[in-house]
């Protein structure tokens, strides 16, 4: 099979970085023969053949970034560092994957994933399966997602994201990963009684039975 794109001579500047947007050179996937895509900086960042991964849109894919399989990045988004993004996933919005500052790694998004909003993803997070990852949701460091993800905003702008992990439920609270029983202990023990306290109390019973719904509650049995 021959190359599926090209480097055009159209090209910018990202911080330093010097990138190229891409035209598709053949026929693939919903893409049409000469249609012009998104901007890689080398490529390495998006795999030439048997596949129809794509870039598209104002979307960016540098660094050591790998965009495979049939995964789509599309939109104001962003993949870079070292970066893995491929299966069925799409990564769309402003959503941003990476595996550089602050956090080093090599996140992943792949399996019928969705990261999209403002979601980001980065650390040696893993993101796969049927997982939807949105809105300001943040997933890092080690954290692995494989079930439906949903997030609220307390009054003072601070989120908080309920994932579905091999652990079971987890609630990430800026840099604080919790069970469920250990989010009511913080906030009860740090914002007793106090107004920003009841509503954190109630966002967390509001995202344990919207993942009691979707499922996810239980510890599911393996990782990918």
């Amino acid at each position: 099979m021959s190359k599926k794109f090209e480097l055009t001579a159209e090209t910018k500047d990202f911080f330093g970085i010097k990138l190229f947007r891409i035209r598709a050179l053949i026929e693939f996937g919903d893409v049409a023969k000469g249609e012009i895509g998104g901007w890689v900086q080398t490529e390495k960042n998006l795999a030439q053949k048997n596949c129809n991964a794509w870039v598209s849109g104002d979307a960016l894919v540098y660094g050591n970034a790998w965009v495979s399989g049939d995964a789509l990045v599309y939109g104001n988004a962003q993949v870079s560092g070292d970066a893995l993004v491929y299966g069925n996933a799409q990564v769309y919005g402003d959503a941003r994957v990476y595996g550089d500052a602050p956090v080093s790694g090599n996140a992943r998004v792949y399996g019928d994933a969705r990261v999209y909003g403002n979601a980001r993803v980065y650390g040696n997070a893993r993101v796969y399966g049927d997982a939807l990852v949105y809105g300001d949701a943040r997933v890092y460091g080690d954290a692995r997602v494989y079930g439906a993800i949903s997030c609220a905003t307390r009054s003072d702008g601070y989120t908080f994201t309920i994932v579905s992990t091999p652990q079971g439920a987890r609630i990430i609270a800026g840099c604080w990963h919790f069970s469920i029983d250990e989010a009511r202990a913080h906030w009860t023990d740090t914002r007793g009684g106090t107004p920003l306290g009841e509503e954190s109390l109630a966002i967390v019973d509001c995202l344990e039975r919207l993942a009691t719904i979707r499922g996810f509650i239980e510890p599911a049995k393996g990782d990918a």
